[in-house]
């Protein structure tokens, strides 16, 4: 087991905290942790398509600018998915949060190492992207500042916290993916003519 903090905790302290925002999970333990914190229509858990949680964030940032999305990704989805970084810090999205859940493996396919367990600077490859806002969060003390952050602060932003690579029990959401873009739309207010 390796040193960071416990990543049930920090999603439990953002759900807790989430007001109006929209949280999307990306592949595998981020959406079993969003699972874990409990079920809400804001809530998007992605079933697959690895490395894209983030361009699915600054689309739905886009789609609803009067409500702040917040992405809960890993840190081998974050590394597949670093072009959408630019592309974030190009349309200057004020709304939209990205939170690295970095463990330092691919907990999905086998444990294998990510290049961030090699010293690979996700907050510091977004900032030199343009986000004006960047964190690394390795101590439970900064844990609520960094929620507010990820809540508040004028966007993009990206906190790469460093959590424990242990294993968790799995927490599986309670919809399928097409029933929970249909819950969000409702949720939303946005009526399902044309969608599938």
């Amino acid at each position: 087991m390796s040193a960071g903090l416990d990543r049930r905790a920090l999603v439990a302290a953002l759900v807790a905290r989430r007001g109006s925002a929209l949280l999307l999970a990306g592949l595998g333990s981020p959406a079993w942790d969003l699972a874990a914190a409990g079920d809400h229509p804001q809530h998007v858990h992605l079933w697959g398509g690895m490395g894209g949680a983030f361009a699915m964030g600054l689309g739905l940032a886009l789609a609803r600018p009067d409500r702040r999305v917040v992405v809960l990704t890993g840190d081998g989805e974050a590394l597949m998915g670093l072009a959408s970084l630019a592309t974030i810090a190009a349309q200057k999205v004020r709304n939209l949060a990205l939170l690295v859940l970095d463990n330092g493996v691919y907990g999905e396919t086998g444990g294998q190492p990510t290049a961030t367990s090699a010293g690979v600077d996700l907050a510091g490859i977004a900032a030199a992207a343009g986000f004006p806002t960047t964190r690394r969060l390795e101590n439970p003390e900064q844990v609520q500042a960094t929620v507010d952050l990820l809540l508040e602060a004028p966007g993009p932003v990206l906190v790469q916290a460093r959590v424990e690579h242990r294993p968790l029990p799995l927490v599986l959401p309670p919809e399928d993916a097409v029933t929970e873009k249909r819950r969000l739309r409702a949720a939303l207010g946005v009526g399902e003519a044309g969608a599938r």
